[in-house]
């Protein structure tokens, strides 16, 4: 198998040395580093740009505002609605979905890779990956950090400067460090 196989396979992986995965992040980054610096005005353009960026991703659907900076851009997937604050980083050495209509605000990070605790396997480039799956119409406050193999339910709201290392139901408010749920939410919550 190739180093690619194996990340798409959650095997242990050899990200930091395989040529082919260095070529494929340095590209992509070249192309996030070319969207920001991309005018807003220049909507036709920038949206261009993500195509190349997020190819399974409908790029008139969403809103991304930059900086925005992935890792990949194959492994996301993005609903319509949905919308990226400023420096948003997606980490998508997994697959990271994020439903429709998906709120996120600024300083957020999606990390799906997991390093080795030992040392030498560390020092060797290893590292696997587990993905990361939002549903639909999920509010993700401002300097939100989510882990690997984190599910959020749809209707739920995650609040500022968490962390979230576990799954968290749908349609609740949960926040903290580690984030852990508060309340139950209702569409009547919602409206008001």
């Amino acid at each position: 198998m190739t180093e690619k196989e194996k990340m798409f396979a959650g095997q242990w992986y050899n990200a930091n040395f395989d040529e082919k995965l260095i070529e494929e992040r340095a590209i992509v980054k070249d192309l996030c580093m070319k969207l920001s610096s991309t005018p807003m005005q220049e909507l036709s353009r920038r949206r261009k740009i993500l195509r190349e960026i997020l190819p399974n991703v409908d790029a008139d659907a969403v809103e991304i505002l930059s900086p925005f900076m992935v890792d990949y851009g194959y492994n996301i997937f993005l609903g319509a609605g949905t919308f990226l604050n400023h420096n948003c980083y997606l980490m998508d050495c997994a697959q990271i979905r994020l439903g429709k209509k998906v709120f996120v605000g600024p300083n957020c990070g999606f990390y799906t890779a997991i390093h080795p605790l030992d040392i030498i396997k560390r020092a060797e480039g290893l590292e696997m990956a587990k993905p990361i799956e939002i549903g639909d119409d999920v509010w993700i406050g401002g300097d939100v950090t989510i882990l690997p193999g984190v599910k959020i339910g749809s209707g739920s709201v995650i609040g500022a400067k968490s962390l979230v290392t576990k799954d968290i139901p749908e349609n609740v408010m949960a926040f903290g460090n580690p984030a852990r749920v508060i309340k139950k939410i209702g569409m009547e919550t919602l409206l008001v």
